[in-house]
């Protein structure tokens, strides 16, 4: 009964660490996307 708590107890450990590197993946994804369109607009915005 203990390894099944301690098995468990990894396995969650395990998966949230997984879905905190998989956050942090998409916030870069999403800021870079933000930078990109900052540099475009501001680009843009000068040559006008």
């Amino acid at each position: 009964m203990g390894v099944v708590i301690v098995l468990l107890i990894l396995a969650l450990l395990l998966g949230g660490v997984g879905l905190f590197v998989e956050a942090l993946w998409w916030m870069l994804i999403i800021a870079a996307a933000l930078v990109v369109a900052g540099a475009v607009m501001g680009f843009a915005g000068r040559r006008t």
